[in-house]
């Protein structure tokens, strides 16, 4: 493994900027930290590090928030959440790593091309929490970036803003309880992803509080444009690696 002055400044680049853009939009910090870490670092060190960080994170943001929390959407998400993340811990060990980098990059490409089409803003029953539930497990046991199936799930549901940052951080809360368990049964922690985690913390904490700050201060769409281009770039990077 790369542990080279350059590397480590990288990394700590993108996860000062990941939490940076998830104290802002509530999620994200996934999506941005996952494609880009595992441009230099092996995807199986990656992916329990950032599920670490990302429990963190989602702790503090539903503390801080605990009061919008919309818990009816949250329920039936867990049980196929469960089965999810089973099925992306089985798939972990019987599937390529190459391969896997290079699906985790179509699925950041396929997700970042439809938040950027312009589609109306479309609402869903509550039965819509099976295939979110169930995808955003398997999703994030795999890549770590479970998070817009549960995004697109809250969208759907119409949640408010401050209901939508502190739900989505909840959920998160869950979906992070059950891959950190399956990662220790899998014994994907190994020490240094756990030296790794404990000296990130401080980048996460800078940039979570910085990203709240700016919370209500950036407009939606600008912000989303931004993080559509560069998740699109991370796509594109993993694909041609």
């Amino acid at each position: 493994m790369d542990f080279s002055l350059l590397t480590l400044s990288y990394a700590a680049a993108v996860l000062l900027f990941s939490y940076f853009i998830r104290g802002i939009a509530g999620f994200g910090s996934a999506l941005i930290a996952v494609p880009l870490l595992a441009l230099r670092l092996p995807l199986a060190t990656v992916v329990p590090l950032i599920a670490l960080l990302d429990y963190t994170a989602s702790l503090i943001q539903g503390i801080q928030n605990r009061s919008h929390i919309r818990w009816p959407e949250i329920w039936p998400l867990l049980p196929f959440t469960i089965l999810g993340v089973a099925t992306g811990l089985l798939l972990h060990r019987i599937v390529n790593p190459a391969l896997l980098t290079k699906g985790l990059g179509i699925f950041i490409i396929s997700y970042a091309i439809y938040a950027l089409l312009p589609l109306p803003r479309l609402a869903g029953a509550r039965w819509w929490a099976v295939p979110a539930g169930y995808f955003g497990g398997t999703v994030g046991a795999l890549f770590g970036t479970g998070g817009p199936f549960y995004v697109i799930y809250l969208t759907l549901r119409q949640a408010d803003k401050f209901g939508f940052r502190a739900t989505a951080a909840t959920i998160f809360l869950f979906d992070g309880g059950c891959r950190l368990v399956g990662f220790t049964l899998s014994g994907m922690f190994q020490r240094f992803v756990l030296l790794a985690a404990v000296a990130a913390l401080p980048l996460v904490a800078v940039g979570l509080r910085f990203g709240n700050r700016i919370h209500l201060t950036i407009g939606p769409k600008s912000f989303m444009r931004l993080i559509c281009v560069i998740l699109l770039g991370s796509g594109l990077a993993l694909l041609l690696k």
